[in-house]
């Protein structure tokens, strides 16, 4: 039969497999440039703590609004 002289008429070509592959690889490619898009800014708490901790050592601020602050900052 003309259908299996491809590969001697065991099993599946072995180029099916390149369509799923490839579509596999595309989700992964853009599932990972939106986590390295988005990830400053989930990060943005820790960088305004760190900046809180800052002014609180520097003496901008006193004890009790760095409390309040940090407060709202983990909230």
């Amino acid at each position: 039969m003309w259908w299996s002289d491809w590969w001697g008429g065991y099993g599946p070509a072995p180029w099916m497999f390149f369509g799923p592959l490839m579509m596999i690889l595309f989700v992964v490619a853009c599932v990972s440039v939106a986590y390295l898009v988005m990830r400053p800014y989930r990060a943005g708490s820790g960088h305004a703590m760190d900046i809180l901790k800052e002014r609180y050592a520097r003496g901008e601020i006193d004890q009790a609004e760095f409390e309040a602050r940090r407060r709202l900052l983990q909230a």
